[in-house]
């Protein structure tokens, strides 16, 4: 297998699944270049229905290079509401044209303003806000710039290896080859931007929070500098460090040398100046520091804490040669979400099932028709882990982090029960001639994760 960039290496990610060179090019030139469409899981009612009944307004919105919490906040700002009324389903990166839902609540029609850049299409009422479950998944088209001028012979050498490991090699037929239109399989990583494609430092903060180590993540986060930030960054952060080796802390200096558009990192240091935190204050002075920051960021910090070890998990079970479109003995599998669109492989990980040796034959079966799909866990308090050889694979990489499931039994917005997640995902792709990706992936899963295969590029060219 071939070794990934060591950027993902750090988050987990080892390898690429097909041996194939890649095709290079960049995504993103322009926004244009990265189009996502939600496949939407929401019932809404007509836009005359009884707003006492059905209070929030839904719209779909199509936006050009914008982030959704930045267009969530300039709309509510020129409505002159709290973005607590705005809800959606899913977060859409800014360098790209995104077509998603939102629901504002207690709004009428005329109430919207123009927002540049963005077209909102009022489509009716309903009566609770968007959450995140009510998002299928997403459809791309995905156009790839300035590849190899030999692309189009890679991308099928690289299609037919992803054809071949959504079968698994154990179920592959040699005398029957398999069909040009078979989905392709890549395993369900987490994609760099989970961890920060610039500064992948999230699930270090994270880890640190569940080893019980909050002095650590405070530093992790305000302080160690990155090669790839401006060299102001990187001055502030440094300073930073240098209190956390001094006898007498000054924050103050810190807060003057933080640039102002790192308002996360400043929140954290102004806690720290007003507590006059000695480098060896007691940890829940640390952790007061850290809670500075909004509470979806502190969730990020152990979501990408358990995404990490998720990755690692699947690197190493790939290293071990053990199958991702099929179950072994000592597997947890779930079935398939029998409500998902037609166009996605989507997995139901409320509905799970240990594998024994005796089910091994069945439940591959189900995998063989997409009707379920082998786990792997995002370990939480209520995790249960895998028997066999993928409950030594999980256990290990558990152990080597240092961490253990009862550990996420956390204050505030950093505890987590757990969940399991699917380790392989599958999609039908169609490449155009100009190198346009088409296929659709099911909530939680990234596109460039089926990207980076046939780009073999470094993170911030995906």
């Amino acid at each position: 297998m071939r070794e990934a960039h060591p950027v993902e290496r750090a988050v987990g990610i080892d390898h690429y699944v097909s041996d194939a060179d890649g095709i290079g090019g960049r995504l993103r030139t322009s926004p244009e270049d990265f189009r996502v469409r939600e496949l939407e899981a929401f019932s809404v009612e007509p836009l005359e229905s009884p707003t006492g009944a059905y209070p929030h307004l839904v719209c779909r919105v199509t936006l050009r290079d914008w982030d959704t919490n930045d267009f969530v906040r300039r709309l509510s700002d020129a409505m002159g509401i709290s973005r607590e009324r705005v809800s959606w389903a899913g977060t859409k990166d800014k360098r790209a044209v995104t077509t998603q839902l939102i629901s504002v609540r207690d709004a009428d029609p005329e109430d919207l303003p123009e927002v540049r850049d963005a077209e909102i299409e009022v489509i009716g009422r309903a009566g609770r806000a968007l959450t995140f479950g009510d998002l299928a998944g997403n459809a791309f088209e995905i156009r790839v710039r300035d590849a190899e001028p030999d692309a189009r012979e890679r991308v099928a050498a690289i299609a037919a290896d992803l054809r071949a490991f959504a079968v698994g090699a154990e179920n592959a037929d040699e005398e029957a080859p398999l069909d040009p239109d078979d989905p392709v399989g890549v395993p369900n990583y987490f994609g760099q931007q989970r961890f920060g494609s610039r500064r992948p430092v999230t699930h270090e903060v994270g880890l640190a929070v569940v080893r019980g180590d909050w002095r650590e993540a405070v530093r992790l986060y305000a302080g160690n500098p990155h090669e790839s930030e401006p060299t102001d960054t990187r001055e502030a952060r440094a300073l930073v460090d240098e209190q956390f080796a001094s006898d007498a802390a000054d924050w103050d200096a810190c807060l003057e040398e933080m640039p102002g558009k790192l308002r996360f990192e400043r929140g954290m240091l102004h806690r720290l100046a007003e507590a006059d935190a000695p480098a060896d204050a007691p940890e829940a002075v640390w952790r007061e520091a850290l809670e500075a920051v909004p509470s979806n960021l502190q969730r990020l910090f152990v979501n990408a804490a358990q995404s990490a070890l998720f990755n690692r998990i699947l690197s190493e079970r790939l290293e071990r040669g053990l199958p991702f479109g099929a179950p072994v003995d000592g597997d947890v599998a779930c079935f398939s979400d029998t409500d998902a669109p037609a166009e996605l492989y989507a997995p139901d990980t409320d509905r799970l099932q240990r594998v024994s040796e005796s089910r091994v034959s069945i439940v591959e079966r189900h995998c063989r028709r997409d009707r379920a799909f082998v786990t792997a866990p995002l370990v939480g308090t209520e995790t249960e882990l895998a028997d066999g050889e993928p409950g030594e694979i999980e256990r290990e990489v558990l152990a080597e982090a240092g961490v253990e499931p009862a550990d996420f039994d956390l204050p505030g917005e950093f505890g987590s029960t757990g969940t399991r997640r699917a380790i392989l995902v599958k999609t039908d792709l169609s490449v155009d001639d100009d190198l346009t990706f088409s296929f659709a992936l099911p909530s939680g899963c990234y596109a460039t994760v089926l990207l980076r295969e046939f780009l073999k590029s470094g993170p911030l060219d995906l």
